[in-house]
Parts: C-alpha cells; structure tokens; sequence
C-alpha cells in the first residue's frame, strides 16, 4: 500500500464519519421538529444538498471530477434533486416523497458504481455496495409510497437517512479495522 493509498485510505474513513454523523444529525432533527413545516422543508432540501457537496469535496479529494465519474454525476443528480424538493414543496408530500425515491434510486446506483470502482484500491466498500443497492429499492418503495392514500412526511424519508447513517459508519469503523491490521503487519 502506497502512502498515498493510505492518505486516500484515512480521508475515507474520515468522510465516512462525518457523513455518517451527518445522517445521525439530520434524522435526529427530522424527528425533533416533525410538527414543524417550515423546518421539515429546510431539512428536506438540505439533505440532498448535502449530498451534492459531499460528493464534490470527496472526488475532488479523490483524484478530481474526471477520474470519479460516478460521483461527478451524483453531484448533478443530487443538485437537481435539491431544485426539485424545493419545487415540490410547492406542491404536496407525496410530489417530495416522489423526488426523493428518483433521488434514492439514481444516487444509490452511482454510489454502488462508486464502491465497485473503490473496492480494489481501498476494499471496505461492500457496506458502501449494499448501501447503493439498498438506496435502489428504499426509492422503489418511496415511490410506491408517494402513490398511495396516506399522506407522507419526514418520517417516511428518516429510515433512508438512518440507513445511510449506518452504512457510513460500518465503512469508517471497517476501514479503521483493516488500517490497524495493516498497521500491524507491516510491524
């Protein structure tokens, strides 16, 4: 493993805990202020905007826009979303809840695309492979939702976030353990 392998290797681990401690964060407030519209709105267009940032400081950490194309695209997908949240917001939950199962479904698979690509040069990426995977479907199943009688909410969108979160984590805390073992063999 290069030195720059490893600097990749640690500025992963760190990006991973903050988005995973960003996740906690956003569906800890999702709960909190679930009765208050004007922050539900807030929290819902910043989420993919979080996204779309997280994106741009980890490809371009990563070896530029160029070599990172899922992620570049991601940064796209998840721009455009957050437009799209703060039109639907216009217009109703369900039209939300719509926009973000595309969201999940077109983010998930670029970051399983990004994992896939990660896997040989960082390994610890399956968590990040299940996670897009998993993204796929929660949007199959929030656009399902979005068709249905029961008016959506926040709390509809929590449980992806929450999934996210752990996804995130379970990668930090695997690439910590694999660091230290190679740390350990190489004594």
């Amino acid at each position: 493993m290069t030195n720059q392998t490893l600097s990749q290797s640690d500025w992963l681990r760190s990006y991973y805990s903050v988005r995973a401690a960003f996740s906690i964060l956003w569906v800890a407030a999702a709960v909190l202020f679930t009765g208050s519209p004007t922050l539900v709105s807030a929290l819902l267009v910043i989420y993919p905007a979080w996204d779309a940032v997280a994106n741009y400081v980890d490809a371009r950490s990563n070896g530029g826009f160029k070599e990172n194309s899922s992620q570049t695209l991601n940064i796209f997908v998840s721009t455009v979303t957050t437009l799209a949240v703060v039109l639907a917001a216009t217009k109703s939950t369900y039209a939300i809840l719509a926009v973000f199962g595309v969201w999940a479904i077109l983010s998930g698979a670029l970051q399983l695309t990004t994992g896939i690509r990660r896997w040989r040069g960082y390994g610890a990426q399956w968590a990040m492979i299940l996670s897009g995977g998993q993204s796929c479907l929660a949007g199959g199943f929030m656009i399902t939702q979005s068709l249905g009688t029961t008016p959506p909410s926040i709390l509809d969108v929590a449980p992806y976030a929450g999934f996210g979160a752990f996804y995130f984590l379970i990668s930090a805390i695997w690439l910590t353990i694999s660091s230290r073992r190679k740390a350990r063999s190489a004594i």
